[in-house]
């Protein structure tokens, strides 16, 4: 049985870790140092459709930003799965780890897994609250 006193402050923990994740991922990473232009012809180059490349960005930014925010929480989570299991299918070539030669798969795994958590438990604690509609879809999943 949860600890109703922490479970809460848990789960904006994982949220807030997971919000910031993305937004390094999606920002820092494939628009400042990758930039826009370098991360869609990786994208290309993996066979993707330029399209893909801005969705991805967009996607890791947003879904970044209602995470660490609390809005539509388990929205925002189920919407980032397939970004990461795309992720982790890119990356089965390489191995298990993602310390090997052009990562691992379990990294981006985990991570799908980590949103799938988060989309079941919803905001927890601190989440900002658009009209009392931010965890609508609470008791879906259970």
């Amino acid at each position: 049985m949860a600890d109703t006193s922490t479970a809460a402050k848990g789960t904006f923990l994982l949220r807030l870790a997971l919000g910031v994740m993305f937004l390094a991922h999606g920002f820092y990473l494939k628009v400042l140092t990758f930039t826009v232009p370098g991360t869609v012809k990786y994208f290309l180059a993996l066979g993707f459709p330029e399209i893909v490349a801005y969705l991805v960005i967009f996607g890791e930014i947003a879904g970044g930003i209602a995470l660490v925010l609390g809005i539509y929480t388990r929205a925002a989570a189920v919407l980032l799965i397939p970004i990461m299991l795309g992720a982790a299918t890119q990356h089965v070539p390489n191995g298990w780890l993602f310390s090997n030669p052009g990562g691992g798969w379990e990294f981006p795994a985990f991570w799908a897994i980590a949103l799938v958590v988060q989309a079941m438990l919803g905001g927890g604690a601190r989440q900002l609250d658009i009209e009392g509609v931010t965890d609508r879809f609470d008791g879906k999943f259970s």
